[in-house]
């Protein structure tokens, strides 16, 4: 048994390419903005899940560089969003099985992985 309820989840990730990264999730992605502020934008990913963009100018914390970093999504139609994406010019693996499944990774402006599954 956890030792708490989970009843929200918000990742954050510090940039140093902040303006940047946000607008790759903002305008290539197109996740919708939840919350915002001079230095911090929350998108909304799914029900009670969230991805913010942390301007690492303004915080206590630096940027990882994207080392060490991999965003795990589940989607619809993987050779659909697949194609998209390389349409809008994201540069992305192939499609290929990995545990059951079949995915595709790519990174944002910041060098942070994202893999893409279904």
């Amino acid at each position: 048994m956890p030792i708490c309820n989970l009843r929200r989840t918000n990742t954050i990730l510090y940039c140093r390419s902040w303006e940047t990264t946000v607008r790759f999730y903002r305008d290539v992605l197109r996740l919708s903005i939840n919350h915002q502020t001079e230095w911090l934008v929350e998108f909304h990913l799914a029900d009670e899940s969230y991805l913010s963009i942390a301007n690492a100018a303004n915080t206590s914390i630096q940027s990882a560089d994207g080392e060490g970093i991999t965003l795990s999504w589940q989607v619809d139609d993987l050779a659909e969003t697949h194609r998209r994406l390389n349409e809008l010019g994201v540069k992305t693996s192939e499609i290929k099985p990995i545990w059951g499944a079949r995915a595709f990774y790519f990174s944002d402006p910041e060098g942070h992985r994202i893999e893409l599954w279904s």
